[in-house]
């Protein structure tokens, strides 16, 4: 049987030397988070390997306090006032990451993005424009579909296939232009794509003349990509040999500084 993450021989310690109820509850909320955001009871305990009664007493203050909300069909779904924690960290996250995506910009001369996976959209959490006189610009908080964008195609590559037909499905894939990916089957062959580079490509896929390279930031707390854009004239696929490095690089750093206790700095 699954063990909790946050088990340990004192009942009201954690093995970090924490609250052990507040990491228990943390966790079932995460649980929640990979289950989709509605489980019930007896999933919970499946996977956490925590007994019924305590889940049950963990979900009661998790509904008393308005993180969770029982349906009418008596499961637990995630509640409202955690959007507003959400929002609120995930404009602490675009701020954390603007030094990393300055970095960007002096050492690729591209404009560099922060972006976020949230439901089946991407939304532009930070960016940093490029020293160029033609440069492009993507408004912070804009959402777009995933299909056709470099960073989707970095966020969604490390998903199950059958996970992505899913969203697909849902959110449509419709032309932004002649280039953009309109059928599953050649979304996930860019996936594929990706896996196998390293690295995400938009060409001329979101916006007509424009190219963008992305990845993925590893071990994130939430999945997030960094990304640069720029005239296709200027990322080239020699200049994509010489940025990709550069992207990859960087993602470790913001992944390492997310990571660790204190605000990140670059």
């Amino acid at each position: 049987m699954p063990t909790s993450r946050a088990s340990t021989t004192d009942p009201g310690k954690s093995a970090s030397g924490g609250v052990q109820s507040l990491e228990r509850a943390f966790d079932l909320l995460e649980r929640m988070a990979d289950a989709g955001g509605e489980v019930g009871l007896s999933e919970l305990s499946a996977s956490s390997g925590l007994p019924l009664p305590t889940i049950h007493r963990l979900m009661r203050t998790l509904v008393a306090c308005g993180y969770v909300r029982q349906q009418p069909n008596r499961r637990y779904a995630l509640g409202p006032r955690l959007i507003r924690l959400g929002e609120s960290a995930s404009r602490l996250l675009g701020t954390w990451a603007r030094p990393y995506l300055a970095r960007l910009v002096e050492e690729t001369g591209e404009t560099a993005n922060m972006a976020l996976l949230d439901g089946d959209e991407i939304v532009y959490v930070a960016q940093v424009p490029s020293k160029h006189s033609m440069r492009m610009f993507t408004e912070v908080g804009r959402r777009v579909l995933p299909h056709s964008t470099g960073v989707g195609k970095a966020l969604l590559a490390g998903f199950p296939a059958q996970e992505v037909r899913a969203l697909l499905a849902r959110t449509g894939m419709p032309a932004a232009t002649e280039k953009t990916i309109t059928t599953p089957d050649g979304f996930l062959a860019a996936l594929a794509d990706v896996r196998r580079l390293g690295y995400a490509v938009d060409d001329n896929e979101q916006e007509l003349g424009v190219r963008c390279l992305a990845v993925p930031v590893p071990d994130s707390p939430t999945a997030a990509a960094i990304s640069i854009s720029g005239p296709a004239g200027r990322v080239t696929e020699a200049a994509t040999e010489r940025i990709v490095p550069v992207l990859q690089q960087v993602a470790v750093e913001l992944s390492q500084a997310l990571a660790t206790p204190g605000a990140p700095a670059s």
